[in-house]
């Protein structure tokens, strides 16, 4: 299956089964670790082992072929939002390497097997093929974005693949289960808020608190940044609000002038964004470049440093909604937390990280408990009382979490400060 490698570093001998966490992986022309068809190659995740010493464990040490397990984790892992599925990836690794730090699973060992999906939801499909394709995959971890996750999931589904979302909050990703036309397993769940209460809440924060009632609306036009801008514009109006503007554009035109220039004159009391902080930095800074002075408030897809780095000065007191509670405010994640920060120093604990962790954490305690099973994880998904980082995670009859906390922060010294 090619070679045993370390982030596209190191090349050590042919791969075999020694006993080690897996990470199981491919690497496109010997770069950034992705998935590509056809070119395989292993890495794995060593937790305080010198390399020499790995590199004669893997020539010298190995043993008898043991049985492999492996959790799909597929994210957006190299394009404009690639640092959030690093982050998440990071935190995959993280759960799978304690839980083996406790020896839970006997007589087999599990692995990660990551996928790229650039974002793309064409990519995602074709990566949710190769995932099923796969028997030794039991579930995955992903997707990242709304767009990606609804129709990989339907793939899933078809192959009774259980699926947990660590981000993906469009309401239509576990509602889809409940129409008719859904004849396959109920197999989708995340640990995240949806959209339909962040818009809402975003709404009523617009209302309430900043007193205003005319908005302008922008969005990405992806099934998150779109689906999100509904909701906010369905709550707004239904509470006696006024929408002057709504409007997608496509991030990648960089330049929204002409867009910005019609909405300053259309004169809003706030502009509200619905997407990333690819589109969301570029919108607030070329928004306040136009003239546009008036509150932003963008969806939680922002909750980035990226976000401050693309958005520059203009982000000062701008309005960000977050699905949940981030990590550093949570008591239950505070071992996670320093767990983290000792185990990658130098990167920054992402938005998304305590959810990939909870995600990967709950489908590796369900492997110990019930076997690496897909039907059996299935069955055991809709049941669990999992206590982790995000504290208590449970889910209702759709696959959504029960926790339905909104955070709301304002840039304040160029600093997310939590207001509400």
């Amino acid at each position: 299956m090619g070679d045993m490698r370390t982030v596209g570093a190191h090349r050590c001998a042919p791969a075999m089964e020694c006993p080690s966490i897996g990470f199981y992986q491919t690497t496109i022309n010997g770069s950034v670790p992705v998935e590509s068809e056809g070119h395989r190659r292993i890495f794995r995740a060593h937790s305080g082992a010198p390399l020499h010493f790995l590199l004669a464990l893997s020539l010298f040490g190995c043993g008898p072929r043991e049985k492999v397990t492996r959790v799909a984790v597929a994210l957006p892992l190299t394009g404009d939002i690639a640092a959030l599925g690093q982050g998440l990836k990071r935190a995959c690794v993280l759960a799978l390497e304690d839980a083996n730090a406790q020896a839970k699973y006997k007589g087999f060992k599990v692995e990660i097997a990551l996928f790229d999906d650039r974002s793309d939801p064409r990519e995602a499909v074709s990566v949710a093929n190769r995932i099923v394709s796969d028997p030794s995959v039991v579930a995955v971890v992903g997707h990242f974005n709304s767009g990606c996750s609804i129709p990989a999931s339907q793939v899933y589904a078809k192959a009774h693949l259980p699926m947990i979302s660590p981000a993906a909050s469009n309401p239509k990703l576990t509602l889809q289960q409940l129409e008719p036309g859904w004849i396959w397993p109920r197999n989708v769940f995340r640990v995240n808020t949806t959209d339909d209460v962040q818009g809402p809440y975003a709404a009523d924060f617009a209302l309430k608190n900043l007193k205003v009632r005319r908005a302008s609306i922008v969005h990405d036009k992806t099934a998150y940044g779109q689906g999100v801008a509904e909701e906010f514009r369905k709550r707004l109006e239904s509470s006696g609000g006024v929408v002057v503007s709504f409007d997608g554009i496509n991030v990648a035109d960089k330049d929204f002038n002409a867009l910005l220039t019609r909405i300053q004159e259309e004169k809003p009391q706030i502009l509200y964004w619905g997407g990333d902080y690819a589109g969301g930095g570029l919108v607030v800074r070329q928004a306040r470049d136009a003239g546009i002075t008036v509150p932003v408030i963008l969806s939680e897809a922002n909750f980035d440093p990226e976000y401050l780095r693309v958005a520059g000065p203009a982000a000062e007191g701008t309005y960000i909604t977050f699905l949940g509670a981030p990590a550093s405010l949570l008591p239950s994640a505070q071992a996670f937390v320093r767990r983290y920060a000792e185990r990658y120093p130098n990167d920054e604990l992402k938005a998304y990280d305590h959810w990939g962790y909870e995600a990967m954490s709950i489908l590796l305690d369900l492997i110990h408990d019930v076997g690496p099973d897909r039907e059996k994880i299935l069955a055991a998904l809709p049941k669990i009382k999992h206590e982790g980082v995000l504290g208590v995670t449970r889910f209702d009859e759709k696959g959504d979490t029960l926790n339905k906390t909104i955070t709301i922060y304002q840039i304040k010294n160029g600093k997310f400060e939590p207001i509400k």
